[in-house]
């Protein structure tokens, strides 16, 4: 991966919910902040935070420093603060993401002095779908924690901040219960990796403009099959489908975030004929921009 100097830290509080900018935890189901962030999530991290993304359903691949994972829902995978990671996740999984405080973790750490070194947490992936036996009842209980959480989030209750501190400890002591059983990291081609990251910075920059694949592929320096190999070894989707996603990202966000015209988002986008946005969003997403924005608001 690129140096940490060039890998964006996102601070959940400020660029996604800032009703909770200054909260000790943070929670948000995983379909929300993807319809927010986008399925593929390029490498990025959070100082000062641990994040767990508790998956219930569909295919992930995971990028935790060097190492590759991909794995089969339920799953999860546990982010330590300044760790870059990157991830994609399919279209419909839904779960969970906890994004915590980091001394709310070491504290507990040294509190219970049986999980080890509170500075030397390592990042994990478990898939729980494959555990059996006596965890099958700590990972139902996982999940029981994380329905209870939900429902202390998203609803304003007395002593909804306490109790989603004490629900969080118990999370994290199930995680680290269930960490001896993570799943062994895949083999990754680091050049490809680095031609993935420097793709998705490109996109970042010019999604609006439509760039052609071409194009892209000539200022990576590789062909345009190359770079679709890349793609698809690397996220699992064909280099045309990730620009398309980042568009419909955009356009999901802009339709739910603001007020301006589906004709004006659609200008935003780089769509100078509004028929083409609504052929495109229709395309992608099943259903008409108006439509999509009728049935969604933001929370």
């Amino acid at each position: 991966m690129p140096g940490s100097s060039s890998i964006p830290n996102i601070d959940i509080g400020e660029v996604y919910d800032q009703r909770y900018a200054d909260a000790e935890v943070h929670y948000d189901a995983l379909g929300r902040m993807a319809d927010f962030f986008g399925r593929n999530m390029p490498a990025h991290r959070h100082d000062r935070f641990f994040q767990v993304h508790y998956v219930k359903s569909g295919m992930v691949r995971v990028y935790l420093d060097e190492r590759q994972f991909h794995q089969q829902a339920p799953m999860f995978f546990l982010t330590p603060p300044t760790v870059t990671h990157a991830f994609v996740t399919e279209e419909g999984g839904d779960g969970h993401v906890l994004t915590v405080r980091q001394q709310l973790v070491w504290d507990l750490l040294e509190e219970s002095g049986e999980f080890g070194d509170v500075h030397a947490v390592s990042p994990l992936c478990v898939a729980t779908g494959r555990l059996g036996g006596c965890h099958v009842a700590e990972v139902a209980r996982v999940e029981m924690l994380f329905d209870e959480l939900r429902r202390e989030f998203d609803e304003a209750r007395p002593g909804r901040a306490l109790a989603m501190q004490a629900l969080t400890r118990l999370i994290f002591i199930g995680l680290f219960r269930l960490a001896s059983h993570a799943v062994p990291a895949q083999p990754v081609r680091h050049e490809d990796l680095a031609v993935f990251q420097r793709f998705q910075r490109l996109i970042e920059d010019h999604f609006p403009h439509h760039w052609v694949l071409a194009r892209y592929a000539d200022a990576l320096g590789v062909t345009e099959s190359r770079l679709n190999e890349i793609c698809r070894r690397t996220a699992g989707k064909p280099s045309k489908r990730l620009v398309h996603e980042r568009l419909m990202q955009e356009a999901r966000r802009l339709l739910i975030f603001t007020t301006a015209s589906v004709n004006e988002i659609g200008y935003q986008l780089g769509f100078n004929d509004p028929g083409y946005f609504n052929r495109f969003f229709v395309r992608h997403a099943g259903m008409t921009p108006s439509r999509y924005r009728q049935g969604n608001s933001a929370s």
